[in-house]
């Protein structure tokens, strides 16, 4: 029966044909080549009496039913099912894995049901029923994708080292598949193993595999019997790592994982844990090169990263300085390369109705300034002016207009140079907005429009720069600075155009005249460029610094990217005396603004990198960068942060541990004027304040046990931080949350809660400010001594136009799951186990609990896709319409601190809600009027409330509007920044600068 139950179970959903993948069937070709030494002597003739005998003596002899099931390795690997097996429990490790174990259990040595669930756990269930399990799906659609099944396993690596795909097999099919065993070395099918080093390693492995024992080194070090005495290559050492990280040992111990390497890939690689002692993969972080590599997708993670490039990345730019020649002569050769290209294209700038104008000066460079106006058409598809000022051109300028449609020309027969060029160009300027525009430069995808977009977006801006990059790939610069002396320095200049610094908008000095953008009113009432300082030098300065005197703002915005030959187009002047002269001329002009700006130092950059116009400068610090999809409090963060920026404040965003989202989908989660320090942690963080000595006015760090991790920090950096105000926002005091949990599973031990309350709040003297979510959790720090307490808790805007009750059906769960110990874990399991049973009999037949929100990699949600009366959405880009499309929601939470954002968010949404009576507390509404609650401990009223709520109109939409009402008028965005205006407003104190400690009562600070 053992051998049949799997067909049975599975019967009629699949058969074994040419190309379909299908672990549940008996394979009888594939059988016969594998075991023919062994069914020859015992006389079996062919495929087709290879079943009867697999039934009969192959499950004793550890045989495998098909290529895609290791019997003899799963037997080994699970010893507790071998044991089954021996005591007549399951025919074999096969029948056991297709009857228990295909949702727990791994069927091969080369596929990991964890590991390929991970990426796919935040995403909506689809067809999950389809699939028997991640094997199933991994088998059918993820092998002919490419995806790789488990660590030791990269598909493209695997193709790179000869495996050749057979059909519609994919590279993991077709390498199981494999009758012929591979004995030799070979390729290594993971970053995460090297065979060549394995078989130098242990010689004695070698020759197992030679003699036929394993298939192949990999083989050998996912099967054998004795794991921790093997490492996988010369970075990881099992007896280092196990020997420095107690828990580790602890594991292997208790059997929880194979070896001390499947912990370190599993949870110690995202910790940072050393692999071996002369590898540090902290610091190996921290190098620039290497977090740009991972936020790109260079690398699945830093140790892969390690292994690739051998430890040693490459951060110095000097190369890239020194090659600037070349880069020069390269990008001179491209352009001669691509001109004839571009007149072959016939480019046409005709148009009736241009959106801006472009100022281009030519002298000469007609190849080059044909991939200029090249990079301009295809930068925009609207309408554009070109006013081509040909400055006494001897080439192909001269006759430009027979190869360019649609070009404004305007001809001197000497080299006029650009200032004045420009100036003669601009009577002719017929758009809203002029572009000057150097002709040795090409727009990156966007440039243009996003330039027209900040001007729309921002009324009060006069001109608009971008981020200028050189030929040898770093930044001339990103924005420029205005020194007291009427010196100028353009911003970043050598360094990496991705560096985070280079990577928000600011209000600058100005911006460089290879591309500069100006409202032409503002143009016309200036008269152009000052021609004082013709022929060159400080132009483009002057204009700038008029644009601020007309009460404008001129913007850098790194959106805006553009190549620039730089020095190109120089030929008329160069030289000191020129720079000197029109230096003393600037200086003079602008005396009056010069005299607010800092003298020049290296250590004044970071404040002179943007001029005067902003109410203070915040160094917001948060567990990891605060995105509103991470729920659990970021939302709140989130929500700070974009107050902070409409209230006139420049804010850093600084991350306690780097973050695992790309630098892109970070970055569209804030205003685009936030400093966003992308892949920082808490490592550089002292080092980063005393970079910037005197620049933040405010700290504010989210979260208590946060001020625990920066209390050495601030102490080192009391200097630095001497005037700048420190604010502690506690987001959620933890202590009666986590008291809660402990007792609800039994594990209170003997600290009381009051001593683990003194614990948590044990550093908070050393804050100026403290910001409390509550009103009851403000009591619980005034009980504990503290002053100087503010309550800031969420805001919301009540969205209009939802759907009412007919129009929605089924019942929304949204809250993040960021691991197995999290609240909103707990409710999900209670709920499902206790209350979902309970609610079919008093619901209509058909309604589903959808799981909505973000999901960390380590969650396992399988119990939960196996439901048939549950819908796994997962992390979702927008979720209005998952609130629209839902009838009722829930949060069955039985322990929490703070206040539920969730709660606030669905009523804004039009959402009514059924809770348990903590949240109704913590919440401070009315139940049966602004919600319905039960007990979390009642989940018979639990459902109760759930049915009311979902089949009466009448109490729906009662506890819609009432709840509603509530936000509008607690919670209104207007309220909450006169709120935050007055946490920020200076208050002269500082608790490290020496002076009063910000008025709190503390009975024993050093407790």
């Amino acid at each position: 029966m053992g051998l049949f139950l799997p067909r049975l179970l599975w019967q009629g959903v699949y058969m074994l044909s040419g190309g379909q993948q299908d672990w549940t069937v008996f394979d009888a070709a594939w059988y016969f080549k594998r075991y023919q030494d062994v069914l020859t002597v015992l006389g079996v003739a062919g495929p087709q009496d290879c079943e009867a005998f697999y039934t009969a003596h192959g499950t004793v002899l550890r045989h495998s039913p098909n290529p895609y099931f290791d019997e003899d390795w799963y037997l080994t690997r699970y010893p507790h099912v071998a044991s089954a097996v021996v005591a007549g429990l399951h025919a074999s490790g096969f029948d056991h894995y297709c009857t228990t174990g295909l949702l727990t259990h791994n069927p091969h040595w080369l596929f990991d049901e964890q590991f390929y669930a991970r990426p796919l756990a935040g995403q909506a269930s689809g067809g999950h029923h389809d699939y028997r399990n991640g094997y199933d799906h991994y088998l059918r659609v993820g092998d002919g994708q490419c995806l790789a099944g488990s660590w030791f396993f990269d598909p493209t690596l695997a193709l790179a080292s000869g495996v050749e795909r057979q059909g519609q097999l994919g590279p993991y099919s077709a390498y199981v598949s494999m009758v012929a065993p591979q004995r030799q070395a070979g390729s290594p099918l993971s970053v995460y193993f090297d065979p060549a080093w394995y078989v130098q390693a242990y010689p004695d492995v070698a020759q197992q595999i030679a003699g036929g024992v394993w298939r192949c080194a990999l083989h050998h070090y996912l099967a054998n019997e004795t794991p921790t005495h093997y490492n996988p290559n010369a970075i990881f050492s099992e007896a280092f790592y196990a020997s420095v990280n107690c828990d580790v040992a602890e594991a292997l111990a208790d059997g929880r994982f194979r070896n001390a390497y499947e912990h370190f890939l599993t949870f110690g690689l995202k910790e940072l844990r050393r692999p071996s002692a002369s590898v540090d993969l902290e610091a190996y972080s921290h190098h620039t090169s290497v977090r740009q590599d991972l936020e790109q997708g260079g690398c699945r993670d830093i140790f892969a990263h390690y292994v690739l490039h051998g430890g040693k990345p490459t951060q110095d730019h000097t190369f890239l300085q020194e090659s600037e020649g070349v880069a020069r002569a390269l990008y001179q050769e491209m352009c001669r390369i691509k001109a004839p290209l571009i007149l072959a294209d016939r480019l046409d700038f005709s148009t009736g109705s241009p959106d801006l104008s472009v100022i281009m000066v030519a002298h000469n460079l007609f190849a080059m300034t044909l991939v200029a106006l090249s990079s301009l058409r295809a930068n925009y598809a609207g309408g554009i002016q070109v006013i081509l000022v040909d400055s006494g051109s001897t080439d192909g300028i001269r006759q430009i207009e027979k190869y360019v449609r649609g070009l404004d020309i305007v001809r001197f027969d000497g080299n006029i140079g650009f200032l004045l060029g420009c100036n003669a160009a601009l009577e002719k300027v017929s758009s809203p907005i002029t572009l000057y525009l150097n002709n040795d430069t090409e727009l990156l995808p966007g440039a243009i429009a996003n330039m027209l977009a900040r001007f729309q977006s921002e009324p009060g801006t006069g001109a608009v720069g971008g981020k200028l990059i050189r030929t040898n790939g770093l930044l001339q610069e990103a924005g420029s600075i205005v020194w007291r002396d009427g010196s100028v320095q353009g911003y970043l200049r050598d360094q990496h155009p991705g560096v985070p610094e280079a990577n928000f908008v600011r209000s600058v000095d100005y911006c460089a005249g290879a591309f500069l953008a100006v409202r032409t009113d503002a143009l016309r009432q200036l008269g152009g460029f000052d021609t004082r300082y013709a022929p060159a030098y400080f132009e483009d300065t002057d204009l700038c610094l008029r644009v601020h005197a007309m009460g404008l703002d001129v913007v850098y915005d790194p959106a805006i990217v553009i190549m620039h030959y730089e020095y190109g187009t120089s030929g008329l002047i160069s030289g000191a005396s020129m720079i000197a002269r029109n230096q003393v001329l600037f200086r003079t002009t602008h005396a009056a603004y010069l005299r607010s700006k800092s003298l020049k130092n290296d250590r004044m950059t970071i404040r002179a990198r943007s001029c005067a116009g902003v109410r203070g400068h915040i160094l917001f610090v948060e567990d990891r960068m605060p995105c509103r999809f991470l729920g659990a409090g970021f939302a709140r963060s989130n929500d700070i942060v974009h107050a902070m920026v409409e209230l006139g404040y420049q804010v850093t965003i600084y991350p306690v541990f780097i973050s695992d989202d790309t630098r892109d989908e970070v970055c569209r989660a804030f205003p685009d004027r936030v400093e966003i320090m992308h892949g920082r942690d808490m490592a550089g963080l002292e080092e980063f304040l005393k970079d910037r000595a005197g620049y933040y006015d405010t700290l504010w760090i989210a979260r208590t046990h946060n001020i625990d991790r920066l209390a050495p920090i601030l102490q080192n950096c009391a200097d630095t931080l001497a005037g700048c105000t420190i604010v502690l926002d506690t987001e959620a005091i933890a202590t009666p949350r986590e008291y809660a949990r402990r007792v609800l599973y039994g594990q209170a031990g003997e600290q009381s809660e009051a001593e683990a309350l003194r614990h948590e709040l044990r550093h908070l003297f050393m804050v100026d400010q403290l910001v409390a979510v509550a009103d009851y959790e403000k009591d619980v720090l005034k009980e504990s001594g503290f002053q100087n307490i503010s309550v800031l808790g969420h805001q919301q805007r009540v969205r209009g136009g939802q759907p009412g009750w007919a129009a929605r059906q089924d019942i929304l769960f949204l809250g993040a799951l960021h691991d197995e110990q999290s609240p909103n874990m707990d409710s999900l399991r209670w709920f499902v186990a206790e209350v979902l049973p309970l609610l079919a009999p008093l619901l209509p037949e058909g309604v589903r609990v959808s799981i909505c929100g973000y999901v960390g990699p380590d969650v396992d949600l399988s119990a939960f896709r196996q439901n048939p009366a549950i819908t796994v959405l997962g992390r979702v880009d927008q979720v209005g319409p998952v609130y629209d499309r839902h009838r009722v929601f829930i949060a069955p939470t039985r322990y929490a601190a703070g206040i539920p954002f969730k709660l606030h968010e669905a009523a804004a949404h039009g959402l009514p809600s059924v809770v348990t009576d903590l949240l109704a507390r913590q919440v401070g509404w009315t139940p049966g009027q602004d919600l319905l609650c039960a007990a979390a401990s009642d989940p018979q009223a639990f459902a109760q409330c759930v049915a009311q709520l979902y089949n009466d109109s009448a109490v729906w939409h009662r506890v819609r509007d009432n709840a509603r009402e509530r936000i509008q008028r607690e919670h209104s965005p207007q309220d909450y920044r006169t709120r935050l205006a007055a946490i920020l407003a200076p208050s002269g104190r500082s608790s490290l600068g020496g002076q009063q400690v910000g008025g709190f009562v503390v009975d024993d600070p050093a407790a």
